[in-house]
């Protein structure tokens, strides 16, 4: 096969006759459409290859002091790409040894043009030039302003509390309340007068006092110390170890690496790790539970809780898809220590879930689902328009948007499309597509329902919906379908077909997905303070 590997600009020349192109990252250049490679299927193949090797490189990873600020050690698709990069290396690999098409892959990122450079049997031009220190600057830069925003939080928010006692810890979200009412935890809080709420530092000190209400709600940002916020955070990020930047993915850790640190991220995770540490030596809770997606900054909260004889509870609150690795215990660089004493379920199928990836049955239990109230879904109408139910992640929105379009036009059928409630984007209307007025919820009928990366595809499934996965281009989109489940998939290319015949999903009873709220469970995971 002939494979080559240019940068955009080298592209300039166009492409010789016969060949195709890919842009594996950044925005597509200006090249014919009709002749890029659509590889969503066989991207999402290589990836689904990968995952031990993945999930074993995240463990190893884990093993760094610095690793807890990280996303990409956490094996989180949705937050690190190198999961995806490390598909495409095994995709263009394959390509090189066995493939008769001429491809064209498109790299502007100079870590990845060097990585991939490096394939036997691909051709690679000059490389992209090198962005110097800039990346550095920014980062550092970033890293201190939020110290200074972070000390700014500690000086002006308020921290008394009780001690003891059982706590939810919940990130901000527009749907909670002063009353106790949360996103999260629904009405757990309301019905429960003796919990306590403390939020994330991801909510602005302002936004936390209107949680306030009658005093059962604080802010982390009150816990932490100014000092260790203007002296530490600029400097707070991970640094991969010396070994693990060599062998056949050391490009690819030192490029997640290079990528966290030119962000404010890691002093973001510092601060959140910072603040809940003291707050568990202050308050000294007699449990506490969380949301739990098994990220870095939650692993040091489970260990922290545990070296106070803390009792810690981790919520399934939302999915456990089958590509969301972060929930796989196998890339927990100590086993379960880092895990939650209980994890509480939201129904029978995620709690399989968690058990074929390695959570013990001994450590969850059913809790039920406090944010997902049954409704009355829309029928099934052959004749009914195709609803498309986009993502929060900007850029695959707009590869779903414009699927949708290319689907209206080949198959002449009614498309609606609606975009996620908080992240818009633009959708150009026709005669046969439209935005969506109202969720699926609100629809009379449709006769498919096409989502990525969205619990709207769940809710589909629920009401017996035919349902498509949509396959994205150059990225995996996390799947928020258990992984014991199975349904119809399609990327850009097949999905006029496959709305076509799209077979009912499989049959899902609503109690084994999202069973009833079980208050003894609860009251048992959070007892009510004794004394």
């Amino acid at each position: 096969m002939s494979i080559r590997l240019v940068t955009s600009h080298a592209l300039a020349a166009g492409l010789a006759p016969g060949e195709v192109w890919v842009a594996p990252v950044g925005p597509d250049p200006s090249m014919p459409p009709e002749r890029r490679l659509e590889v969503g299927a066989e991207l999402e193949a290589a990836f689904a290859a990968i995952i031990p090797e993945l999930l074993d490189l995240c463990r190893r990873l884990g093993e760094d002091d610095s690793a807890s600020l990280a996303h990409t050690p956490s094996a989180a698709v949705n937050v690190s790409d190198l999961g995806v990069m490390m598909a495409w290396t095994r995709l263009l690999e394959g390509w090189a040894a066995t493939d008769s098409r001429r491809v064209v892959v498109v790299c502007d990122d100079r870590r990845l043009f060097r990585h991939w450079a490096r394939i036997a049997g691909l051709a690679a031009g000059s490389e992209p030039p090198d962005p110097g220190l800039w990346p550095v600057l920014r980062g550092f830069a970033a890293r201190l302003r939020y110290g200074l925003r972070a000390a700014h939080a500690a000086l002006t928010t308020k921290a008394a509390a009780t001690p003891g006692g059982a706590w939810l810890l919940s990130y901000y979200h527009p749907g909670s309340d002063a009353q106790g009412g949360d996103a999260y935890f629904g009405p757990l809080m309301t019905e429960r007068r003796d919990l306590r709420r403390i939020v994330h530092v991801d909510c602005p000190p302002t936004q936390a006092e209107t949680l306030r209400g009658d005093g059962r709600t604080l802010s982390l940002h009150g816990f932490g110390s100014a000092w260790f916020a203007l002296t530490r955070l600029a400097f707070a990020r991970w640094r991969p170890r010396t070994e693990m930047l060599g062998g056949r993915w050391g490009g690819l850790v030192g490029r997640a690496a290079a990528i966290e640190a030119a962000t404010a991220q890691g002093a973001a995770i510092a601060w959140q790790i910072h603040c809940q540490r003291r707050w568990l030596d202050r308050i000294r809770p007699q449990a506490v539970a969380w949301p739990w997606e098994n990220h870095g900054w939650e692993r040091d909260l489970a260990r922290a809780a545990r070296s106070l004889a803390i009792a810690t509870v981790g919520y399934q609150h939302a999915t456990v898809g089958r590509y969301e690795l972060n929930y796989h215990m196998a890339a927990n660089r100590d086993g379960f220590e880092s895990v939650p004493d209980q994890v509480l379920c939201a129904g029978g199928l995620t709690r399989a879930a968690l058990t074929r990836w390695g959570l013990p049955e001994g450590r969850s239990r059913i809790g039920g689902a406090l944010r997902y109230p049954d409704r009355r879904g829309p029928r099934y109408d052959p004749a009914a328009p195709v609803f498309v139910a986009l993502p929060g992640d900007r850029a695959l929105a707009l590869q779903l948007v414009a699927a949708a379009q290319a689907l209206a036009r080949q198959t002449g059928r009614r498309v609606l499309v609606r975009p996620h409630p908080i992240y818009d984007v633009a959708v150009a209307e026709t005669e046969r597509v439209s935005r969506a007025a109202a969720g699926l919820d609100g629809q009379t009928a449709v006769s498919a329902v096409v989502y990525a990366a969205t619990t709207v595809g769940l809710e589909a499934i629920l009401y017996g919906l035919p349902t498509i996965r949509f396959i994205a281009r150059g990225c995996i989109a996390p799947d928020i379908l258990p992984n014991t489940l199975e349904i119809a998939a399609a990327d850009a290319a097949g999905l006029a077909e496959m709305v076509g015949q799209a077979p009912p999903p499989p049959v899902v009873v609503r109690a084994e997905m999202f069973a009833p709220v079980d208050p003894a469970v609860w009251r048992q995971a959070l007892p009510p303070l004794q004394g």
